[in-house]
């Protein structure tokens, strides 16, 4: 399955250079590019895109609404990635509140930004260590709010599956920490994302930090 990606930035070098790498990928086709975050919003309706690189910084309108906007109108709506550099670690927790589902360095190679649009495009969430600790940080700053569904809608084996996806573990190794096979980690993870009304694992990780559930350095 070819997933579709649509380009998201204001210099033209950096569309062209992503462009250029993302299609020598025989699984990834770039179908279109965007300049600012509302030519972005526009494309996404008329492309359909699976996954959105974008900026942060755009004119017209900024990375960080197109984001929202693209998450909330579309259906089903496409994966956002964030295309970040590390002065940007500021936008990290509004930008996951937003509906980003990951961050990607600008200066990323070839093959992580490949990778990066596959994970993302998977449903899982792409969430580099220092942005995992500048996002916990956020929340220790911030603290709880008030999250879109209930911690009592999900049972406690998915309620200990939520804490680790929000601890940075992939299915495999939360399969191997509960004793249990991956498919049924799969199962469990689909669970919670249905419950609980969260589109993926980016937003799961939200979500359980807002709760409490999983608190910064706990």
């Amino acid at each position: 399955m070819t997933i579709r990606v649509l380009i998201a930035d204001d210099q033209g070098m950096v569309r062209t250079g992503f462009t250029v790498f993302l299609s020598t990928q025989p699984d990834i086709e770039v179908v279109g590019e965007a300049a600012n975050g509302a030519e972005a919003v526009a494309r996404v309706a008329e492309l359909r895109p699976d996954v959105v690189l974008m900026d942060v910084r755009m004119p017209v309108m900024d990375g960080l609404e197109a984001t929202r906007k693209i998450t909330e109108g579309a259906d089903p709506a496409p994966k956002v990635l964030i295309l970040t550099t590390f002065d940007l670690d500021d936008y990290v927790y509004e930008a996951l509140r937003a509906g980003a589902s990951g961050f990607l360095l600008k200066d990323a190679s070839a093959q992580q930004l490949a990778e990066a649009v596959r994970v993302v495009a998977s449903g899982e969430a792409l969430l580099a260590p220092s942005v995992t600790r500048r996002l916990i940080a956020e929340f220790a700053r911030v603290g709880p709010h008030r999250p879109r569904g209930r911690l009592d809608d999900i049972t406690e084996r998915e309620t200990e599956v939520l804490a680790l996806i929000a601890r940075g573990r992939s299915n495999q190794e939360i399969a191997e920490e509960l004793v249990l096979s991956e498919q049924t980690v799969k199962t469990h993870v689909g669970r919670i994302l249905a419950k609980l009304n969260l589109r993926d694992r980016a937003q799961a990780i939200v979500y359980a930090y807002e709760t409490g559930l999983v608190r910064p350095g706990g």
